[in-house]
């Protein structure tokens, strides 16, 4: 059982009116698998849906949307159930049911399929769109995230991964994690993103636009709960049927991109999950950056998914 949410809240969405290089996004709410939506698009051409992680909004994305869209791509980035501009529901935070709402932005958003990038949490629930709805997903990039099942096994077999999760561990106290998170006007968001960023950081401003959109009322405990539902149904039969459903192979094109220095996800747990692909997988491991390699190195990193989607040959 997760820990009761509290009332639903319908709060200001922390939107951005432009990108850094000072190109307005349009910004709108999209209903999908029983909830509301926010969205920020830029662009024209084959759907790139981008999914933000924890402690993070869409914003995470403001560096690639511009390039997406001047790469000739519809660069799409989402808000996650209970997070950002999109609707806190007392449920719906289980990985399943937060790749249907994916899937469901997909169909609601009128296109056959999407490249589905996913960031840490939004690479979890990549990897699960793409098992789960194949038909829908085009081609998927991940970073920062091991495959569900890789995760699973690293957090009970690896002690230093688990050591690294410590955090999330921590969440499974009942409204501890919400306080500390919100406390000091989410001083605590701020110190993870700086712990977990290699030498290159994301900017201060981008830090404190984090903090503020993690002290929205209720969207610390809709964060929260995904991650209570990992641990919580490690043994449950939820839990267990889950896993067996990822065994699944992921039959699309995969990128898989990672900071070598991460210190949340270790490259040796994340490295691995190229045995649950049944297509061409590419793997990159950015040298010198952390666990936010879209945001320490942009260009880098932009670089690097674009020439991917823009390859006709992925499998090279």
């Amino acid at each position: 059982m997760t820990d009761p949410a509290p009332p639903p809240a319908q709060p200001a969405s922390p939107v951005l009116p432009a990108l850094p290089d000072g190109r307005e996004v349009t910004h709108r709410d999209v209903a999908a698998n029983g909830a509301r939506f926010h969205i920020a698009e830029l662009g024209d051409g084959p759907l790139v849906l981008l999914l933000h992680g924890f402690p993070q909004f869409w914003w995470t994305w403001r560096h690639q949307l511009g390039a997406l869209a001047d790469a000739g791509f519809r660069a799409v980035a989402m808000d996650l159930r209970g997070v950002g501009g999109s609707d806190r529901t007392p449920r719906g935070y289980d990985p399943a049911g937060l790749a249907l709402d994916i899937t469901g932005v997909i169909r609601s958003l009128g296109e056959p399929d999407a490249a589905l990038v996913g960031h840490d949490l939004g690479g979890y629930l990549a990897w699960t769109a793409a098992t789960m709805r194949p038909k829908l997903v085009r081609r998927l990039a991940v970073a920062s995230m091991p495959h569900p099942r890789r995760w699973r096994s690293a957090m009970l077999r690896d002690a230093r991964q688990t050591r690294a999760n410590s955090y999330i561990w921590g969440f499974q106290r009942p409204w501890i994690p919400e306080r500390q998170l919100t406390a000091d006007g989410g001083a605590l968001v701020g110190k993870l993103i700086r712990q977990w960023s290699g030498p290159r950081p994301p900017e201060d401003d981008a830090v404190e636009v984090y903090r503020r959109a993690l002290c929205v009322p209720s969207t610390a405990h809709c964060s929260i709960e995904p991650y209570r539902w990992m641990v919580r149904s490690l043994a449950r039969p939820d839990g267990i049927q889950f896993n067996r459903r990822m065994k699944r192979p992921v039959r699309v094109p995969t990128l898989h991109l990672h900071g070598s220095l991460d210190p949340v996800t270790r490259t040796r747990s994340a490295a691995g999950s190229g045995e649950y692909v049944e297509a061409p997988y590419r793997w990159r491991l950015f040298d010198g950056l952390g666990h936010f390699p879209h945001e320490e190195d942009p260009v880098a990193f932009s670089t690097e998914l674009i020439n991917w989607l823009k390859d006709p040959e992925p499998d090279r």
